[in-house]
Order: C-alpha cells, then sequence, then structure tokens
C-alpha cells in the first residue's frame, strides 16, 4: 500500500450521506464559498457524477467543467491533481462528472487493480497539493462503492447532513457502516457532525423530535450540529439559477430595486425580483461554517494540548 504523509490531510472534509438530495452539494459549496470569502485557500473535490457542483457554483453554465476527467486521471495515477483555478477568489475546484462512472474500470485498466487494493489512491494524489490550501472539501454522492471508499479514505473529518424524516436518517447507517470500513486504512477519519437540512423553521416541535431521535441513533457518539439549514425553495432556486451562493444572492438583494421604486418606474411587472429570503438561508450556512471551523480548531488544540502533556 503507497505511504501517504497524513499530515497534509488533517483539513479534508468529506460532506457524505447514503441518499440523495439531503443538502450534501449545497452545504459543500456554501461553506467552502464562506471560507474562500473570509481569506481561506480552499479546495473543492466534486466527487459526484452527476457534477451538480458546477450548477451551484456556475462553472457549469461557463463550460469550464471537464466533467470529471482530471480528477480521474489523477486517481488512476496518484499523481497530482491540476484544479480549475479561480472559481471564485482563493477557491479552486475539482469538478466531478459523468467521466467518474469509470473509476472502477479505470483503476483496473491501469494496473491500479480493485478499490481494497488501490483504496490509497485519491489520498496519495491529493497530499500532493494539499498544502497549497487551508480547507479542501469533498462533495460525495449518495451511491457508489469505489468513490465513497476513496474520499473516506482521504477525510480527516465527515459531515453528515440529513433532512428531519426517517427515510433520510436511513442514510447514516450507511454512512457508519462505511466510515468503519474506512478506519482500517484511515484510522485518524473522525466524524465532525451531523447537520439537519431543509428544516421549516415553524416547526419547531418537529425539528426538536428529529434532534432527539438523531440522538438516539447516534448514541451519543456524533454530535448534532446546533446549526441547521432551513428550508427556502426561493432563495435556494434562485442562487442555483444564477450560479451564485447564498451569501453572494444576499448581496444581489440587497443592490436590486425596491418593489415601489419599480411600480413608481412602470417596470413592476415586467421586472422578476429575487428572494428577500436569501438573507435568513444565508445566515444558516454562516452559522454553520463558524461552528465547523470552531469544532475543528477545537479539536487541532486538544490534540497539541496531549501532544505537549505527552512531551513533558
Amino acid at each position: 500500500m503507497k505511504h501517504v504523509d497524513r499530515s497534509v490531510l488533517q483539513r479534508v472534509i468529506a460532506v457524505m450521506n447514503g441518499k440523495g438530495g439531503v443538502g450534501k452539494t449545497s452545504i459543500t459549496a456554501n461553506l467552502a464559498g464562506l471560507y474562500a470569502a473570509a481569506g481561506y485557500r480552499v479546495l473543492v473535490l466534486d466527487c459526484d457524477p452527476q457534477g451538480n457542483l458546477g450548477v451551484d457554483l456556475g462553472y457549469l453554465a461557463d463550460g469550464r467543467s471537464d466533467s470529471g476527467q482530471e480528477l480521474l486521471r489523477a486517481i488512476t495515477e496518484s499523481s497530482a491533481p491540476v484544479p480549475l483555478a479561480g472559481v471564485r477568489e482563493n477557491l479552486d475546484v475539482l469538478p466531478g462528472g459523468d467521466l467518474l462512472n469509470d473509476l472502477a474500470s479505470e483503476l483496473v485498466r491501469t494496473g491500479r487493480g480493485s478499490v481494497d487494493t488501490a483504496g490509497m489512491a485519491l489520498a496519495a494524489s491529493l497530499a500532493q497539493i494539499a498544502e497549497d490550501y487551508d480547507l479542501i472539501f469533498i462533495d460525495s454522492p449518495p451511491g457508489g462503492d469505489v468513490l465513497q471508499r476513496l474520499i473516506l479514505t482521504a477525510a480527516k473529518w465527515v459531515i453528515v447532513p440529513t433532512r428531519s424524516d426517517d427515510a433520510s436518517r436511513i442514510g447514516l447507517r450507511d454512512v457508519a457502516r462505511r466510515y468503519l470500513e474506512a478506519r482500517a486504512d484511515n484510522p485518524g477519519l473522525a466524524l465532525l457532525g451531523v447537520v439537519l437540512f431543509g428544516t421549516n423553521i415553524s416547526a419547531t416541535r418537529v425539528t426538536g423530535q428529529a434532534r432527539e431521535a438523531l440522538a438516539r441513533d447516534l448514541n451519543g457518539v456524533v454530535p448534532v450540529l446546533d446549526a441547521t439549514i432551513r428550508y427556502v425553495e426561493a432563495a435556494a432556486t434562485d442562487a442555483r439559477n444564477r450560479g451564485q451562493l447564498l451569501h453572494e444572492l444576499e448581496k444581489s438583494v440587497a443592490a436590486q430595486p425596491r418593489w415601489y421604486e419599480l411600480r413608481r418606474n412602470g417596470e413592476g411587472k415586467k421586472t422578476t425580483t429575487l428572494a428577500a429570503s436569501a438573507g435568513s438561508l444565508a445566515g444558516d450556512y454562516a452559522a454553520l461554517a463558524k461552528e465547523v471551523l470552531q469544532m475543528i480548531v477545537d479539536a487541532e488544540n486538544e490534540l497539541i494540548d496531549e501532544l505537549q502533556g505527552a512531551q513533558s
């Protein structure tokens, strides 16, 4: 098995759930964008063959996606990947897409074998450029044994988004199983926490019950994060249609003319306005970004204290 310097992979964060439609891509894109806007150097890997990250970040509409070609090459060769640079200031991306469906066959074709024998391929590739970044996010597919195993072998942290319904929570069991399997090759892998996505802010009882159910499911081993992402379809749709992140859409909303200004100028009926709810949804992502980073920093500081204590 290829040796990988894991010291450079300590801020690789996988966003994963075994079920689709629970907010993996939205959370990945918006957290990465917020950290980049704050001055952190951020890389995002889109490991989903659907390639929807390109919609959220706008580079798919610009024709800048390679459908996963560079990511596939880097994994199969365990070579340094060349990201799509400057998707945002401080934000680079390795796009995903349908070419990632060929990963298993490419591993065999290039003599790397199966995922069991090539499990370190993504980690080995990523380690070669990891020091160029402060944070690395991986948007994970809902299925695909090969990709999920490679992702969990490369990551340090796992964030698990879920909706409040029972069907969505079933995906947590799949993550738990894969997590335990991956720790054989990656013993430092840790579950950072579970994020409730698409919540109804007025249904506080339902949200509270969902938190209690998740706590029971997880036996207190994995925290349910305080920050939640509310369901605001209008703002989410505007953001995706425009290739904007929520904090960017919030600025666009603030800059648009008020309804009474449009009406005064006779433009009210022919102008489409952006969702005013963008600000509240942007606030949710900002709260989540703050909580996630604080948890990582706290864990790193705790490790430093332990090492210093062992040396004294």
